[in-house]
């Protein structure tokens, strides 16, 4: 196996290990939510004034994707709409109470795998981060260019 192929299996089996390895917690403790609703919520809460357009362009989904997404949320309680003053058209999204707790619970899940996995990132080097971060921006680059050239919209609709 050549190392561009031992790069991408070890990225692939790094991602699944960590998949496989918080499974079982993520679904415990986020017993009925669907990844795809917590990540929502998660980005929803990081980002003021989200709306189906960005949360499109930042899932890579179809804004009737989300927009189903976002209904299912506000069927739960998770999250509420409104709209600003001085733009009527647009719908943004805010946690409600019931989101935020979600939202709680999901990101002490990520502190608690961070601090399991601690002890590895104490080891790297910052040489060493520079690199991988320098190779992931590259190989970012690389594919953007790559779906431009194919014409491939990475817009939503």
């Amino acid at each position: 196996m050549n190392k561009e192929d031992q790069v991408l299996m070890g990225f692939r089996d790094l991602y699944n290990k960590l998949v496989w390895l918080n499974k079982d917690k993520m679904e415990e403790s986020l017993k009925g939510y669907k990844p795809s609703e917590v990540h929502c919520i998660e980005y929803i809460e990081k980002n003021v004034d989200s709306n189906v357009t960005k949360l499109a362009e930042y899932f890579y989904m179809t804004r009737g994707a989300i927009s189903k997404l976002t209904q299912k949320l506000i069927q739960k309680g998770l999250i509420e709409s409104y709209q600003k003053s001085e733009n009527k058209k647009e719908i943004y999204f805010r946690l409600t109470e019931q989101g935020k707790v979600i939202y709680k619970i999901h990101e002490d899940l990520h502190k608690e795998f961070q601090e399991r996995d601690k002890a590895v990132f104490e080891q790297v080097t910052e040489a060493q981060f520079e690199s991988m971060l320098s190779f992931v921006a590259k190989y970012n680059r690389h594919l953007d260019a790559e779906i431009k050239k194919q014409g491939i919209d990475m817009k939503p609709e």
